[in-house]
């Protein structure tokens, strides 16, 4: 997840500049812009692979991964980490195909990239008994269709706006793009210290059951959440190209319908996690029945944070593609670090258990409060 989120950083940065460049009517210059964005997420790609195999075995053994446990991490983690620069590549055109305006190519990309793991899981595994290094093979060729596919179409002639070819080192330009992305790469190094943070809480305070119930909660808020972040990542280009253009009157619309639209949106999410709380229980946890009641309760608070959250998350998004980064990352450092760590920490020492499943919810509030109050003050500045 944090090798990807260099791939999401470059992504969104880039892929802000990029429009806004475009969207000044610099064609050229949008694509110089890409390919050295491109061709340096490749550079890192490697870099990262090449330090992961180095350091594989003593983080792992670091870790706490002894005798066949460190083997297994070990066999698994040299044939993953081949495909890590796929990987990066994998994640940024996501965020590129967009910018590209081909965002439904994206799609297919993804759909492709995810039956390549099912049919090769099910070849390498139980047809060639291939086992541990099977499995790690079939997850890292599907990185590689999800990476190298795009590149491929990129290279050639295609009918987007964007072309890879010849281009000039800019070191400015890609320290741009590392901080306009930066909230993102936070987000995601955040959601794995806070998730750390969650299940020691909940160690303390509900056992087990309470780490296999916030387990559930985390597979059911990525799904949910993505329909934000979907929405977020596909209009950042066209929130770029507008403010490249001077377009206000474009972006006033452009933010206000989008704040309609996130309202709806967490209503609608709001209301399928409180009524689906149970049967989504039942399918996880159904065989304990201790497991299930507190999953289902957990289900009934924890909903409401999807009442705000996508708030926080277009806000953060919309400060990329105005080339905002350092707001942009406040708004991201604060959401899904300072104010989840400060709720996890002090709620349940009043509310115990239920004050974990309260911390998101509160600190989902705080997050859409600074987002109105950033929103507010940089109106002048950006005319939306």
């Amino acid at each position: 997840m944090v090798l990807g989120s260099v791939g999401f950083m470059f992504g969104t940065g880039g892929g802000a500049l990029i429009a806004k460049t475009m969207g000044e009517g610099k064609t050229d210059r949008a694509r110089n812009l890409f390919s050295l964005i491109v061709y340096t997420s490749v550079v890192c790609g490697i870099v990262l692979a090449v330090l992961g195999l180095v350091l594989l075995r003593p983080v792992a053994a670091a870790l706490g991964a002894t005798g066949q446990l460190l083997e297994d991490s070990v066999t698994y983690g040299r044939v993953i980490l081949l495909a890590v620069p796929a990987y990066v590549l994998q994640y940024e055109f996501q965020c590129l195909f967009a910018t590209a305006e081909k965002p439904s190519l994206g799609l297919y990309v993804t759909i492709a990239a995810g039956l390549t793991n099912i049919v090769l899981d099910a070849l390498f595994v139980a047809v060639f008994s291939l086992g541990l290094p099977g499995a790690a093979g079939a997850t890292a060729l599907s990185q590689c269709v999800g990476g190298i596919l795009p590149l491929i179409y990129f290279a050639r002639p295609n009918s987007s706006r964007l072309r890879l070819g010849r281009t000039v080192f800019d070191r400015r330009v890609l320290g741009r793009a590392c901080v306009n992305g930066s909230s993102e790469l936070m987000s995601n190094i955040s959601m794995s210290v806070v998730s750390m943070l969650y299940n020691v809480q909940l160690l303390k305070y509900a056992g087990e059951d309470g780490v296999a119930a916030y387990g559930v909660l985390m597979y059911v808020s990525l799904v949910f959440q993505a329909v934000f972040i979907g929405y977020s990542v596909g209009t950042a280009p066209v929130v770029s190209y507008h403010y490249g253009a001077g377009g206000t009157e474009e972006l006033k619309g452009l933010r206000r319908k989008s704040m309609v639209l996130i309202g709806a949106f967490a209503v609608v999410m709001f209301a399928a996690a409180f009524l689906l709380g149970t049967p989504l229980a039942l399918i996880f946890v159904g065989y304990d029945q201790g497991l299930l009641g507190l999953t289902e309760h957990a289900f009934s608070i924890f909903s409401f944070s999807f009442l705000f959250s996508g708030f926080a998350i277009f806000g953060s998004s919309f400060f990329t593609a105005l080339n905002d980064g350092l707001t942009s990352a406040a708004i991201s450092f604060l959401r899904t670090l300072v104010f989840q760590i400060a709720a996890v920490l002090i709620l349940p020492v009043f509310l115990e258990v239920d004050g974990i499943w309260v911390s998101t919810v509160a600190a989902e509030v705080m997050a859409v409060l600074v987002t109105l109050l950033f929103l507010r003050g940089k109106q002048k500045r950006y005319q939306y």
